[in-house]
């Protein structure tokens, strides 16, 4: 049977099973993941004390975040030594509006992320329960509460409103990690709702008569707990004005956004009414104009003249600006007889496409979890006939809906080729029991390869190859970018931690890189992860989003189960149509399930190569790659293989040896302090009349000790069971990565038939 049969039917066999069962295998090695931090944010300029919580974050060293305005450092006890998980954060006053990324180094090294949000606006931490009208907790104007939602409640907040002075509700939750749907209400004292928005949107409200008001929230479906967090915000809003929203985490979908060189404001605002055809508002091309799909079933129409052999790019952002908006662009040819106007579609643009198939089902058998295309439009139209043309745009979800803060920005352009980039870590493909969406930090164990997918959206047609590459990597670590091919849509970076790697952390950045018009051009590459680890994506919907920067680190605590490299660190030459054998070599150290690894191949002129199965325990394997039946052309290329399979992996195995170097102490200890007291209240028996106090009262300290001792030694006795518990063996099964393998063919030379020379 081999490795990937032996996985296969592990994973059905599993899906038979009842629930409590499945636990009994893992998906993927731990990683440590920031899970809460509490508050979630601060006032710019001040410092927060903050309770972290997270899975896989022993030994927690530092509290980091994606801007150096941000610092923190570990809370003190009396006696001087760090609290547990607690952080004092320092913003500083010239810290921007935002909201970043907060991260720990573990013994695992680097975490995944939990945004932080900063404001210019006082802040308060909810700190008792606020379930009723009468337990309501005051909310001044102008200001924002840090709380976690109660679990099938609702959380009240109390303001004084004054007659005809608008404020303005705004609930971040889903912007910001949380896991909670809010439903928002403003009511009168007692309770009874006046405006409530389920959206997610921001409630505006004009008191009619001075009093006191309400604020209500509550889950969609009355979820709760310590992932369903939120931040309240009450703020004037004088006149007519819309309110600054809270800051949010990037969709993944707004990875192709902005335009490179794009200005801060569009040049042309949206005039209405132009909503009719004869209201159609005059324009020229090129143009950048903001508008907004407001009111509802609102459709802007935008008239242009254009000449025959002209070609347009439309681009049109909402979506990618974090609303939820379906943008459609309908271009129309106008043709008049006397009075009589006949329109001719020329163009329907709309969504733009993922650059690899998503996946349908919420994880990863038949796609990547992730969408980097768009409801948003990217798209050419071309002109056939001089004239008069018309631009409508719209939301195809806005039939129904007034949103004034549905804003978009229409560009249309002439050619200008690019290309934008995200990446995020390889997830299981395993059909058959897998449910597992998981929040990927870049956290090597020594020893281990991690395969990253990065994608590329192109724009205004460029079709063209992309060179992949890193830099800012910690030391011990090395990487090798899998290029893009012309027209292909994706590629992949090898992040690979050497065996003997020490533990190290940096910010790190993938970049890449293109000839456009004879010119080099490097971009920027966005990465994205899961906000939360979904086990299981029947029960709960991935999340992801794009991170604000890339750490990544190297831990030696634990090493990899398995290693699998070239034996020699070289470029291996080959002449096109050879048969070419790199022998790989093999470092295992956990145990393993079935009889081998299967393994495939990434690298672009290599995707045909067929499965082939390394043996368990092998040392040593050499890989034949038939480059004249893979048709792969002369040319530097750069290949991995990559497979899964279950190993018996036991999860921090040293604690297990300290704790029973502590628990032997705490008896010893104990034993002695035991000696003492028995040997005190015996002498304290036996003592002299004017000796008496003092042995008796040496004796009670002395039995004082010894109770401390025994709960000592009883807490060490749970810990040891704790970690011998945590440490036991476990089927876990993961991705396998090699490390890259550079091959350089070269053309073989065209053999010349002999001549004979006339006579």
């Amino acid at each position: 049977m081999t490795a990937k049969s032996a996985i296969n039917l592990a994973l059905g066999l599993l899906a038979l099973l009842p629930s409590t069962a499945v636990v009994a295998q893992q998906v993927c090695l731990p990683a440590p993941r920031l899970l809460t931090v509490m508050p979630m944010g601060g006032q710019i300029g001040s410092s927060v004390e903050v309770q972290i919580t997270g899975e896989s974050i022993e030994d927690v060293s530092e509290l980091l975040f994606s801007t150096p305005k941000i610092t923190a450092k570990p809370v003190t006890g009396p006696d001087g030594k760090p609290l547990e998980n607690k952080f004092l954060v320092a913003i500083a006053p010239d810290a921007p509006v935002g909201v970043y990324d907060a991260r720990v180094i573990s013994r695992l090294g680097i975490s995944s992320a939990r945004a932080f949000s900063t404001s210019h606006l006082p802040e308060q931490t909810r700190e008792k329960a606020n379930i009723s009208v009468e337990t309501a907790m005051k909310l001044p104007v102008n200001s924002i509460c840090n709380a976690t939602m109660t679990k099938r409640a609702v959380d009240y907040y109390y303001f004084s409103g004054v007659k005809g002075q608008r404020i303005a509700v705004d609930c971040a939750a889903v912007g910001i990690d949380s896991k909670l749907t809010p439903v928002v209400i403003i009511a009168d004292a007692q309770g009874r709702d006046i405006v409530l928005n389920r959206t997610g949107g921001v409630l505006y409200f004009t008191p009619t008569a001075d009093g006191t008001y309400l604020v209500k929230v509550h889950g969609l479906t009355f979820s709760g707990g310590p992932e369903h967090f939120y931040r309240l915000a009450l703020v004037a809003a004088p006149g007519d004005e819309l309110i600054t929203r809270q800051p949010a985490t990037p969709l993944v979908s707004s990875m192709s956004w902005p335009p490179v060189n794009l200005a801060a404001s569009a040049q042309t605002k949206e005039t209405e009414p132009n909503n009719q055809q004869i209201q159609a508002q005059k324009i020229t091309l090129p143009c950048d104009i903001a508008g907004s799909f407001y009111p509802a079933a609102d459709v802007d129409t935008y008239e242009f003249t254009a000449k025959k052999g002209e070609a347009w790019w439309v681009e049109v952002a909402s979506e990618r600006l974090g609303l939820n908006t379906d943008a459609f662009v309908l271009v129309q040819r106008v043709t008049k007889d006397g009075e009589k106007e006949t329109l001719t579609d020329i163009a329907e643009l709309n969504d733009i496409a993922s650059p690899m198939k998503v996946s349908s089902n919420g994880y990863s058998y038949d796609g990547p979890p992730y969408n980097a295309g768009s409801p948003d439009v990217l798209g050419k139209f071309e002109i056939k006939e001089d004239g008069t043309y018309r631009l409508q745009v719209r939301d195809l979800f806005g039939g129904t809906r007034n949103e004034p803060g549905n804003v978009y920005r229409l560009i249309v352009r002439q050619a200008a080729p690019d290309f934008t980039l995200a990446a995020w870590a390889v997830h299981m493909t395993l059909r058959n029991g897998d449910r597992a969406a998981l929040s990927k930090p870049v956290a090597l164990r020594a020893g281990a390869s991690m395969a990253m997918e990065v994608v590329v959206v192109r724009r205004d047609g460029f079709d063209g190859e992309i060179e992949l590459f890193m830099e800012g990597l910690p030391s011990g670590v090395s990487t090798s970018g899998l290029k893009i091919a012309k027209g292909k849509s994706y590629g992949h970076m090898i992040i690979s931690a050497a065996s003997d790697a020490k533990p190290a952390h940096s910010v790190a950045k993938i970049f890449g890189r293109a000839i456009i018009n004879g010119n080099t051009v490097t971009h920027p590459c966005r990465v994205a992860s899961m906000e939360w680890p979904v086990r299981d994506a029947k029960q709960e919907i991935p999340s992801p989003r794009l991170m604000a920067d890339m750490p990544v680190s190297v831990s030696d605590s634990e090493k990899a189960p398995v290693t699998i490299a070239p034996n020699e660190n070289k470029i291996w030459e080959a002449k096109s149509g050879d048969i070419l054998k790199i022998p790989l070599k093999l470092t295992w150290r956990d145990e393993f399930t079935g009889t081998g690894i299967g393994l495939r191949t990434y690298g672009t002129g290599f995707e045909g190569m067929k499965e082939f199965e390394i043996p368990l325990k092998s040392s040593k394997h050499e890989v034949v790659l038939d480059l004249g039946a893979l048709k792969t052309p002369p040319g530097n290329y750069t290949i991995a293989f990559y497979g899964s399979a279950v190993s018996r992996y036991r999860y921090n195995p040293a604690a297990v040896a300290e704790a029973e170097l502590a628990q032997k102490k705490a008896e010893e200890e104990e034993e002695a302090l035991a000696a003492t007291a028995k040997k005190l209240a015996e002498e304290a028996a036996k003592a002299p009349t004017d000796k008496k106090s003092e042995a008796a009262n040496a004796a009670k300290i002395a039995a004082e000790k010894q109770k401390q001792a025994e709960a000592a030694t009883a807490e060490a006795a749970k810990r040891m069971k704790t970690v011998s518990n945590t440490a036991t063996p476990q089927d876990t099964v993961d991705i396998i990565v090699s490390e890259p393998i550079h091959i350089s063919i070269k053309d073989t030379p065209t053999k010349t038939a002999a001549v004979t020379p006339k006579k």
